[in-house]
């Protein structure tokens, strides 16, 4: 591992002015960072650390929403009774990922900046990864790539984001709070994550220095039915092959509003907006929900390997709604 410095920031301001220097890095639970730097994937000049901020609550709002401060772990997320009550979808997403010892380092805003799990990506020896050195080419694509994107991939790179919390958060819209060198902004979830396009080293829309201080969860109607399903190759601390954030409000039988997301398919989580207006007027059940279905992997492509995931994906959708409506939010 390459040698770097290491600096605890005692302030936000203090933080963003150290991580704000050619080469810095900010650490938080570093369950994702820590691995990258023992593979030579990252070699950053420092560290910028950032557990003695406190940005460790989860608070109501005015709104009638909630506000997850950065550094929150996702055990504390998961458990919450504020999220389990609100936004259980959330819950189930953080619940379905990594292990228990990993949930209890890993916090909010890391679970956002962790990178993609492509191997080749992850493993030096490959040389072939225009997200890791860019212009060197996008091995994935004529080699393994049975797990890789089927949206919103280019001939540049075709992994996909791993994380299981961010996909929920997209059926809730969910708003990304940073400060930087120019101030603070608000992201909306939908455009925090960047496409590969012609720059897959780029994997969110953060400018240099920000720091991510926390998420906003606006108030939601889709608490009482809603669902996290990950299906993957198997149980235990695996990456989804395809999962499914699904939320119904359903009134005098029939779907009022609904929210649909896809992880595993993208290098950031797929909101399937005309699967969500089809389901909006009719009664949940078979016939809704196959219509959803049938319109969600609209736009795929994907490779010889990975060409399983259309069917699984819809099959996928199908469930998830299923256990959405019948779920109710004080069961989950």
């Amino acid at each position: 591992m390459k040698t770097f410095e290491f600096r605890h920031a005692t302030t936000v301001e203090d933080a963003i002015a150290s991580g704000n220097a050619p080469g810095a890095r900010y650490l938080a639970g570093g369950t994702n960072l820590l691995d990258l730097m023992k593979g030579g994937v990252e070699q950053p000049e420092a560290l910028v650390d950032l557990r003695r901020l406190a940005l460790t609550t989860i608070a109501p709002t005015a709104e009638g929403g909630a506000f997850i401060e950065a550094g929150v772990t996702n055990s504390a997320i998961a458990n919450h009774p504020l999220i389990r009550a609100q936004y259980p979808v959330v819950s189930h997403a953080i619940l379905s990922g990594a292990t228990t010892q990993l949930r209890n380092m890993a916090t909010a805003g890391g679970n956002l900046l962790q990178r993609t799990r492509c191997p080749y990506f992850m493993q030096t020896a490959f040389s072939s990864c225009n997200k890791r050195v860019p212009g060197s080419g996008c091995a994935a694509r004529h080699g393994f790539h049975r797990e890789h994107a089927v949206f919103g991939a280019s001939d540049a790179c075709v992994a996909v984001h791993p994380s299981d919390m961010a996909v929920a958060l997209a059926i809730l819209d969910a708003v990304v709070h940073v400060q930087g060198p120019d101030g603070r902004r608000a992201i909306p979830i939908d455009g925090f994550f960047a496409l590969p396009g012609t720059t897959p080293d780029v994997d969110n829309t953060l400018r240099d220095g920000e720091l991510i201080l926390g998420i906003e969860l606006p108030p939601s109607d889709l608490a009482d039915h809603s669902w996290y399903l990950k299906v993957r190759d198997r149980h235990s601390y695996a990456f989804a092959l395809v999962s499914v954030a699904a939320g119904l409000r359903v009134v005098d039988g029939v779907i009022a509003s609904a929210g649909l997301a896809l992880g595993g398919v993208a290098a950031k989580p797929w909101r399937l907006y005309e699967a969500e207006r089809i389901l909006v007027g009719r009664p949940p059940g078979e016939e809704a929900f196959h219509a959803a279905a049938a319109r969600a992997m609209d736009g795929a492509e994907p490779l010889p390997q990975n060409a399983f995931k259309i069917d699984l994906g819809r099959h996928s959708v199908v469930r998830a709604l299923h256990m959405a409506a019948a779920v109710r939010g004080d069961d989950a």
